[in-house]
């Protein structure tokens, strides 16, 4: 039985975007369209693929199944066509990134704006998880993360700074009103905005000076999900109702301009930065080969 690659497409497209409207986006077609190229393939299939409600829409059994074998073999078509980029004289398509939010205030912003004015053919998508994911499974061609959470398998570039540190920050007024703390012990008498992993796991607030090292579990009365939240826990920060903690190039904008002042400076932790990974035994697609090769370069 022969199937439309581009109703196949559409379905693996509007099933991981979890809606017509947004899979529409993606693709630059109409939501109508992709409706119809579904419904085609669920008759000539003589299965629904797809649960729809007035809210959302995602896999059946049988939809999970198709997804789960259809978005490796349609990521290898892409892979097969892309072979014609290396007789481009510059390479074009789409780089799809899987990445934490830090990275995205810390590390893409000096990265991404010459990447494009270099690649004007390449489209960027980046995809902001903070968990670690199965890369070919979500259609992305490279993550962002750090060694810890690498796979043995996985080709690592280096990406961003290569130190890095977690910083602590109150508002001048807290700190007028509470007092700023001198040693780490003392912040179990402040009010400590915490993060919370994907895994449930909080952050641990590690520190070390002079051979000293302090790892402590503060109290606080504000508990946020790691990566976008984390902007929450700044503007209550800003507010002056307690004490945050994150990424210091993250935090490092609101120190300048005076909103936030740095706590416990000297007992920062630091931390080796993050790498670029992808799958090592694959064909490399040109735009990610692209990419690749403008960081090495350094040209940012």
């Amino acid at each position: 039985m022969d199937f439309d690659l581009n109703d196949l497409s559409a379905f693996a497209v509007v099933a991981r975007a979890g809606g017509f409207r947004d899979a529409a986006r993606e693709l630059g077609r109409s939501p109508s369209g992709l409706s119809d190229a579904v419904r085609r393939l669920e008759t000539q299939m003589g299965v629904r693929l797809l649960n729809r409600t007035t809210r959302s829409v995602g896999p059946t059994e049988a939809g999970r199944d198709l997804l789960a074998r259809l978005g490796p073999a349609l990521q290898e078509i892409e892979l097969a066509v892309d072979v014609v980029n290396v007789h481009r004289e510059r390479p074009m398509g789409t780089l799809r990134l899987n990445v934490p939010v830090s990275a995205t205030r810390t590390v893409l912003p000096a990265i991404i704006p010459p990447f494009l004015a270099a690649y004007p053919e390449i489209r960027v998508e980046i995809v902001a998880d903070e968990s670690f994911v199965d890369l070919l499974a979500t259609g992305c061609d490279a993550g962002i993360r750090y060694e810890e959470k690498l796979a043995q398998d996985m080709i690592a570039v280096p990406i961003g700074p290569r130190v890095q540190r977690f910083g602590l920050g109150a508002a001048p007024a807290y700190l007028a009103q509470r007092g700023t703390p001198g040693h780490p012990r003392e912040l179990l008498e402040h009010a400590c905005f915490q993060g919370r992993f994907p895994s449930g796991a909080l952050f641990a607030w590690d520190f070390e000076r002079d051979g000293e090292r302090v790892s402590i579990e503060p109290k606080g009365p504000l508990i946020v999900q790691a990566g976008a939240a984390m902007e929450l826990a700044i503007d209550t920060a800003i507010a002056g109702m307690g004490i945050v903690a994150l990424f210091e190039d993250w935090l490092r904008p609101h120190f300048e301009r005076g909103e936030l002042v740095p706590v416990l400076e000297p007992w920062w932790s630091s931390f080796s930065g993050p790498f670029l990974y992808y799958p090592g035994r694959r064909l490399v697609p040109a735009p990610l080969r692209a990419f690749v090769d403008f960081i090495k370069s350094g040209k940012f």
